[in-house]
This record gives C-alpha cells, sequence and structure tokens, in this order.
C-alpha cells in the first residue's frame, strides 16, 4: 500500500500494513480489536473518536513513505 485516503477502511489498511497499528494506536485506535474495522473507513473511524480524519490520513501516509523508504532488513 502506497497511500490511503479518508475512505480507506482499517481492515484493508492493516491487512496491507500491519505496522499501522501503531500509528492507530498513538490515537487511541484499537482498530485490531474491533469487529467493525473492515466496515469502517478511516474517515468515519476518526469522528468517532474525535480525530481529525484529515491529520489521520497525513500521518498515516508519512508513516507509509517512511516505511517504503527503509532499507529492507535482512
Amino acid at each position: 500500500m502506497n497511500q490511503v485516503t479518508k475512505d480507506t477502511s482499517f481492515g484493508v489498511l492493516l491487512d496491507d500494513c500491519p505496522e499501522c497499528v501503531e500509528v492507530l494506536e498513538r490515537h487511541g485506535l484499537y482498530c485490531l480489536g474491533c469487529p467493525l474495522a473492515d466496515l469502517g473507513s478511516i474517515e468515519t473511524g476518526a469522528w468517532l473518536h474525535g480525530i481529525d480524519p484529515d491529520a489521520l490520513v497525513e500521518e498515516l501516509n508519512a508513516f507509509l513513505a517512511a516505511r517504503a523508504g527503509a532499507p529492507d532488513e535482512p
């Protein structure tokens, strides 16, 4: 996964990038245990938890970009 949007579901995000849980948990989003993770979009989940969805998407995309630029581990 190269980028996420507000429409990306948490389930797709975590399937493609399980490491993104680090960003989500910093915001109090414990999506791995949530039965709605596959259905809920980042935007909906952010709003439900009082988080700015644009800021969350920006942070997730920065995390993905940094991860893509990191050298592969042996």
